[in-house]
Order: C-alpha cells, then sequence, then structure tokens
C-alpha cells in the first residue's frame, strides 16, 4: 500500500503499463500482499486507466505461522514455518478483478483442504518417517498460497475460474517437500475436474501460476502435463516472439510458450504461467505480453526486459454463447 500510494515504485508502474495495454476483462494477479479491507486491490485499480468495478481476494496460507517446524531445520517462526512461505501475514495472496459480477456468495475456497486429505496426494517422508513431522502432515494445507472456485456472471452465462498460485517446487531437500506439494496442488484441480465433492463447474477455466513446466525445470512434470490433458481443459497454447527470441539451449519445450524469464544459470525461461479454459469454450485469441526485443511495446518491459518482474502476463480470448 505504500509503494501504490507513494506512485514511486518502478515494477509497479510497469506492472500498471502493461495491464493497460493488455486490458484483460478478469485479471489474477498472484503473489500481491493481502490486507483485509482490501485498500491494496483498490489502490492498484484505481491506478488503472479503466478501474475494475469488481474485485475480490482472501486471506492466503502464506504467512500464518504454524508454531510447528515445517522445514525441518530444528527452528520456528520462520517464514518456511508457515501454511506457506510468507514473511508475514498476507505476504504472497491473489487478487482477483473482473469487470462483471463476482458471484461473492457461491465461491468455494479450498485454501483449508489439508494435504493428507488431497486424493492420491503424496506427502514427503525420510527414513520411511513423515517428513518432517506427523505434526505437520496433520496440520499443513496443501495449498501455500489459495484455492479459490470463483463464479463469474459473463453477460448472463457463468464461467467458473479455479484460481490458485502454487509452490515453487525447489528450496528444499531429497525429501522433495516442496516438489510433491507443487504436484498435489495441482491433484486439488484434478480431483475438483473429477466432481471431487460433488463440485459442479459451469465452464470452468483454470488459471494462475502452477510454478511448473511439462518439459523443462525441477517440478514434478507429469503433474502439469496431466492437467493440460485433461478432458474438460483445453490448452490454448499462448505464445509470444520475445520467449521464443529468448530460448534458453538444452530446454526441450517450445521456448515460445514460455512465461517466466528466469537465468540461464537457475531455472532458465520456464512455462509456469496457465489459462486453461472449458472445452466447451471457443478460443479465439491467445498469447503471453513478451515482446520481441525491436517491438514499440518491449519498452514497456525495460532495457533489460525485467521492469515487471520475472513473470509475463497470460491472456486468452474465449466466446460464449451469450457473449461474443
Amino acid at each position: 500500500m505504500r509503494d501504490l500510494v507513494a506512485n514511486e515504485d518502478s515494477q509497479i508502474a510497469a506492472i500498471v503499463a502493461v495491464v493497460d495495454r493488455v486490458n484483460p476483462d478478469v485479471l489474477l494477479l498472484t503473489d500481491f500482499d493481502f490486507d483485509a479491507g482490501g485498500v491494496g486491490m483498490s489502490l492498484f485499480s484505481d491506478s488503472l486507466q479503466v478501474p475494475y468495478a469488481y474485485q475480490f481476494s482472501l486471506q492466503p496460507n502464506a504467512g500464518v505461522q504454524t508454531g510447528l517446524d515445517v522445514d525441518g531445520d530444528g527452528y520456528t517462526g520462520d517464514a518456511r514455518d508457515a501454511l506457506g512461505y510468507g514473511r508475514f501475514l498476507g505476504d504472497g495472496g491473489m487478487a482477483l478483478f473482473s469487470r462483471y459480477p463476482i458471484h461473492v456468495d457461491d465461491i468455494t475456497d479450498l485454501t483449508n483442504l489439508r494435504w493428507r486429505d488431497v486424493p492420491n496426494g503424496t506427502l514427503p517422508t525420510w527414513d520411511g518417517a513423515a517428513f518432517p513431522s506427523e505434526a505437520v502432515h496433520n496440520a499443513l494445507p496443501v495449498s501455500s498460497s489459495g484455492h479459490w472456485i470463483v463464479p463469474i456472471d459473463v453477460g448472463g452465462e457463468v464461467i467458473t475460474l479455479l484460481a490458485y498460485s502454487a509452490t515453487a517446487p525447489v528450496f528444499d531437500g531429497s525429501e522433495n517437500f516442496n516438489g510433491l506439494r507443487n504436484r498435489d496442488e495441482l491433484r486439488v484441480w484434478e480431483a475438483v475436474l473429477d466432481g471431487y465433492k460433488g463440485t459442479e463447474l459451469s465452464l470452468p477455466i483454470l488459471l494462475g501460476n502452477a510454478n511448473a513446466d511439462p518439459f523443462d525445470g525441477e517440478g514434478i512434470r507429469s503433474g502439469i502435463a496431466n492437467i493440460l490433458s485433461h478432458p474438460d481443459l483445453q490448452d490454448p497454447a499462448p505464445r509470444s516472439r520475445g520467449a521464443s527470441s529468448a530460448a534458453n539451449q538444452g530446454h526441450v519445450g517450445d521456448p515460445a510458450l514460455d512465461t517466466a524469464n528466469w537465468p540461464e544459470d537457475g531455472p532458465g525461461n520456464l512455462r509456469v504461467s496457465y489459462v486453461l479454459p472449458s472445452h466447451e469454450l471457443t478460443v479465439t485469441g491467445a498469447g503471453v505480453f513478451w515482446p520481441a526485443p525491436n517491438h514499440p511495446a518491449a519498452a514497456l518491459l525495460g532495457g533489460d526486459g525485467l521492469a515487471a518482474g520475472p513473470h509475463h502476463l497470460v491472456w486468452v480470448d474465449i466466446e460464449t454463447q451469450r457473449l461474443r
């Protein structure tokens, strides 16, 4: 909120410029700090050329302290000992903006679903025992930030967003704590799409930062691959010339599909953010805002292409029966 009010943060300015350029009807921002009054969201929306009439957020698991040693380092109370990695309560939440009414009373929040209750989930172990402890397994939700099922009224027809932001499948040990959690955060959506607890979905659209690439990176690739091939969804395969021109040697996946620009001595560029509409919807366009270096719009991302951060906005245009 301080940075939004001061209007002096160059990264926020770049993000605002990108959102203004793409001008989506529905926008999910991840890693957006949560405040109970929604002031941060309102300030961000008001900074846009066309503010959003409808906004929604919930407290994320990020930063909610457990009182337990979640990372197994022998200490409690640091960022890794929260329900989801977070330096403070509300760190790294999600913010949903819409030009269409959000059915707030009909939202299903799965943020508190325990990891051990995820269908077909796999919790971390070490030498045959629960890692870091049975107490953590009993308390920890699978969601590192949030899992929301959000109905939105689009011209009298309801679309259902499956919105989430997953933990990075790195920064752990051979027990693969974060890798397994990242995989099982996707298992939640597999279960929901398959009718978990009688869930009925109208035109589901899965969107968010999965922090998983089906071909490269350190995640469990079968997880995102299963979602990309799920019969209820379709993959519009959003592409960009900027990602194509920044291809990393040795990567298996199509570089034009990458959405994050990370150093080559780290994970390199990966496809980690997704918008996957229902197979019943008609996709009329899709892309990633990552212009080619010689394109005029590339100036919005600065000389190094990182003015808005390493992640790039993914967009998909869809048609419904009632709104064309």
